[in-house]
């Protein structure tokens, strides 16, 4: 999460398309899409699945040879579209970069809604070695750099807590290597606008949980991992304590990708579906 996490996931419109890219898809004529620079749109993959799939193999497909990329989809092209009270409420993009290695891969993800695609905000992540890193995001034409000065680990309370060693200044956001119990994720730092130099403090607490069963209304018998997070800062009134601006769980869908499921607890209730995926 960063310094506009409701944005993700309260943008409604009337509006039930797919813009993706400058190309803009509705269901049935996904076949005949075309890129900006002419070649087909493959592998689109609209898959309500339904409740009989068999796409899931919890105990034979062990976690441990899984990872974050698994189940976010962030070293491929993937897309998805989000629905909350039977309308859509926006999508996301991943955009890997090319360069990626064995041990680092960093990749873009927008998020917006498919009415005004693509926007302006992107958050950029970083994977080394067998760390996945919030680096910072992009949005009103400028980037906002995430920098912490602390990032602790614990076990599944929140308990336990031990300081991990900074790498490159950026946040600790979850492990690479999905793993067979849940952990904690304890951050503190600044975020500085890079176009004026303003900056403020935040705070962020993720509790990630391992691999279990998961549906939503349009695909059924998944298997995802759950984030809960909780995101405090002092935007617009910096040297006073940082406050709680959003609590949430967020379920990421092995093959499938993010917002497969969001349930937002503050500051008030509200919930969204995943209910298309598809590569671009």
């Amino acid at each position: 999460m960063t310094r506009s996490p409701a944005r993700r996931v309260r943008l409604l419109a009337a509006v039930a398309v797919v813009a993706l890219g400058g190309v803009t898809l509705t269901t049935g004529t996904a076949s005949a899409a075309r890129l900006p620079d002419g070649s087909s749109l493959r592998s689109i993959l609209f898959l309500p699945a339904p409740s009989t799939a068999t796409s899931r193999d919890d105990s034979t497909r062990a976690a441990a040879s899984e990872n974050y990329a698994t189940y976010s989809q962030m070293n491929v092209r993937s897309a998805g579209q989000f629905w909350s009270d039977s309308q859509v409420a926006g999508q996301w993009a991943w955009s890997p970069n090319a360069s990626e290695t064995d041990r680092r891969l960093e990749s873009g993800i927008n998020w917006g809604h498919p009415s005004n695609w693509p926007p302006q905000y992107n958050e950029k992540f970083v994977r080394v070695d067998d760390w996945v890193f919030l680096d910072g995001w992009a949005d009103n034409g400028t980037y906002y750099k995430l920098r912490v000065d602390k990032d602790q680990i614990g076990d599944a309370q929140c308990n336990n807590l031990k300081d991990m060693p900074l790498v490159e200044g950026m946040q600790h956001y979850t492990k690479w290597t999905v793993t067979g119990s849940a952990y904690c994720l304890k951050s503190w730092g600044t975020i500085t606008e890079q176009s004026s130099g303003k900056s403020f403090q935040f705070g962020h607490t993720q509790i990630w949980s391992p691999p279990a069963a998961c549906d939503n209304t349009y695909y059924g018998n998944q298997t995802c991992i759950k984030q809960w997070e909780s995101w405090w800062d002092n935007n617009g009134a910096p040297a006073t304590p940082i406050t709680r601006k959003l609590d949430r769980d967020n379920y990421l869908a092995r093959d499938i990708g993010m917002a497969f499921k969001v349930q937002q607890y503050y500051p008030s209730p509200w919930k969204a579906e995943l209910r298309y995926n598809w590569r671009w």
